[in-house]
């Protein structure tokens, strides 16, 4: 077992790593959330009628489709 000085964890840093996520999470969390209001807003019609009453799949694949290119965009950012 490797332990580093008379501490086996580094609690400042364990500290600062929980602090990054929690940030990452409230900043993707944010742009998720502004890129559903971006996309509701540009839309001529209501998405929520088309997702839940008329159950319009192809839509719900697009919207899926532009979350996974801001998730893939943010985990770009995060690990760079």
């Amino acid at each position: 077992m490797i332990t580093y000085g008379s501490h086996p964890w580094d609690w400042d840093m364990l500290l600062w790593h929980i602090t990054q996520v929690v940030i990452y999470v409230v900043v993707g969390l944010g742009l998720f959330g502004a890129a559903f209001l971006v996309i509701d807003k540009i839309t001529p019609f209501s998405l929520r009628k088309e997702l839940e009453d008329d159950q319009n799949t192809a839509l719900a694949i697009v919207i899926g489709a532009i979350f996974i290119g801001i998730a893939m965009i943010l985990s770009a950012a995060i690990k760079a």
